[in-house]
């Protein structure tokens, strides 16, 4: 690894509608390069929030000035609450207001909040803005930023208006992981290992060996790590852009995850790489009760998170009030649940992920009994 090149390109081949994830350092200081590939015309919005603006936005901003570009530039308050319905309304209210056409290329700078806002404003504005994604978090490299899913959260749970829209464009600049706190590195390395626990041992087993050097920053391993997550999500999304099925693998861990995020209040308290790996847990425990897979496997699982940071128990999380009846209210409005029944993704062993849509209820409320608080 210490041969590779200064970027790597990962393409997701949608056939007409394909694009590029470039990989690398520097990246964003170059953006005004890159995007004369992808945008039709010299005008541009950026979105972005204020933590990011602070330590990107200029270097943005002085890329595609050097490149001739007209910038209008949005910066939102951080924090999951950012991504809601009344949050889409003022963009794109000010959007329209601003005089975008549809030539104008929303850009979005940030982690997988300024993602998924700005692509669903992009996907619904004029009926479609070419739309380019430049995520600053280890989440949203690896996962958020791929794919096309964009969406705000309700009341009623995560991601549940949006649309699938594709970028013409991700830049996935590795300087940007450099100005993380730990804990949102932590989150998104759930992510990253989220891929070898689907179908690929062989990535676990190196994840196993490298990711406290992930957290410790370590530019070779995190810039590989960016690369085989990114690969691996392209091959599953060119084979099924939508979710008809197996791209729901991708899911794992998150119907829990989902859950425990609602009733978190979706907020600092728990991050959603946070959900997710206690989530992935939670599915090894039931596949192992399932006499799916064995558990030991759900215990090197288990060891690896606590090696790396992640949760493993609910303690400092659950409140009293997180019952199993009210986590299942949350999972009946999950958006993967076709006919009333619950969608998770089991394991027959690390690397042996597939879908289920008849785990039994008991076993289920029992796990839940098990793992909240007393």
């Amino acid at each position: 690894m210490s041969d590779a090149p200064a970027t790597t390109a990962v393409t997701v081949d949608l056939g007409e509608r394909a694009y590029n994830i470039v990989i690398g350092a520097g990246l964003i200081t170059r953006a005004g390069d890159y995007l004369d590939e992808v945008a039709p015309t010299r005008r541009v919005v950026i979105v972005t929030d204020e933590n990011v603006a602070s330590h990107w936005l200029e270097k943005l901003e002085t890329s595609l000035t050097r490149a001739k570009y007209q910038m209008l530039t949005r910066i939102l308050t951080p924090g999951e609450q950012t991504k809601s319905l009344n949050q889409i309304d003022a963009l794109t209210d000010w959007m329209l207001e601003s005089g975008v056409d549809r030539k104008t290329t929303v850009i979005a700078l940030g982690g997988g909040v300024i993602g998924d806002l700005a692509g669903f404003a992009a996907a619904i504005t004029l009926r479609g803005l070419p739309f380019v994604q430049i995520p600053t978090t280890l989440l949203a490299q690896v996962d958020s930023s791929v794919g096309g899913k964009t969406a705000v959260d309700t009341r009623h749970g995560k991601n549940l208006i949006g649309a699938f829209y594709q970028p013409r464009l991700v830049l996935a600049d590795t300087d940007t992981l450099n100005t993380l706190p730990a804990r949102q590195v932590a989150a998104g390395y759930a992510e990253v290992v989220k891929y070898g626990l689907i179908n690929d041992l062989g990535f676990f087993e190196w994840c196993e060996a490298n990711g406290r050097a992930i957290l410790d920053s370590d530019p070779v391993a995190t810039r590989h790590a960016v690369e085989m997550s990114c690969r691996a999500k392209a091959a599953i999304v060119a084979e099924d852009e939508k979710e008809s099925d197996k791209r729901a693998l991708l899911n794992l861990g998150h119907t829990f995850g989902h859950a425990f995020e609602a009733e978190a209040g979706f907020g600092d308290f728990l991050l959603h790489g946070e959900g997710i790996a206690f989530g992935i847990l939670c599915a090894f425990e039931l596949s192992c009760r399932l006499e799916l897979c064995s558990g030991q496997e759900t215990e090197r699982v288990r060891s690896h998170f606590f090696e790396v940071g992640l949760p493993t128990s609910l303690n400092g999380i659950a409140k009293r009030h997180w019952t199993p009846d009210v986590i299942l209210g949350h999972m009946s409005k999950d958006k993967k649940t076709e006919g009333g029944n619950l969608t998770f993704i089991l394991a027959r062993g690390i690397g042996q992920a597939y879908i289920d849509r008849n785990v039994p209820i008991d076993t289920l409320r029992e796990l839940l009994w098990d793992i909240l608080p007393a």
